[in-house]
């Protein structure tokens, strides 16, 4: 059995920034799809208690930033060969993230997209359990991401069902 050395820190910065770029590159998906969105989101008929569009970049850019750091934490800890099942339900949960918005906003497929929603929160859960057997740091950065993708979901339900 062989150990696993952590990286040097060179080699931790440059993973660092891989992470950031990975979870940068599911923002600019979702950005993309949303930049067009905001008069839809507000023409949309809401909940008495949706938020306003106004408040998603800033709870969305302080997300991502956990979720890349999550990410790394784990891969410094384990490395991809220590921790591949963590990192790839961590990949798989990025990609549906990315997804989502051109769903809702892109393509205006509500009932789709809560559908996909559910399906990132139960990635997202599977993460934070897989990331918890390498780091509690890690696995407890991804909590407000969950209560976020929650509350979301309860979002697009409620959209879903009002509009």
């Amino acid at each position: 059995m062989s150990t696993y050395t952590r990286p040097s820190l060179p080699t931790a910065a440059v993973g660092l920034a891989a992470f950031g770029v990975a979870a940068a590159a599911a923002a600019a998906v979702g950005g993309l799809a949303a930049a067009s969105a905001a008069d839809q989101y507000g023409a949309l008929v809401q909940p008495a208690w949706a938020p306003p569009a106004w408040l998603f970049g800033p709870v969305w850019t302080v997300l991502y930033v956990t979720i890349a750091v999550a990410g790394w934490l784990v891969w410094r800890t384990a490395g991809w060969s220590g921790a591949r099942t963590a990192l790839s339900v961590f990949a798989a949960q990025l990609v549906l993230n990315a997804l989502w918005t051109p769903l809702f906003f892109g393509a205006g497929l509500f009932g789709v997209a809560f559908v996909e929603i559910v399906l990132l929160w139960l990635t997202i859960v599977a993460t934070i359990v897989l990331f918890a057997r390498h780091s509690r740091l890690a696995a407890g950065l991804l909590v407000p991401y969950l209560a976020w993708v929650t509350f979301a979901s309860a979002l697009n339900l409620a959209i879903w069902v009002l509009n």
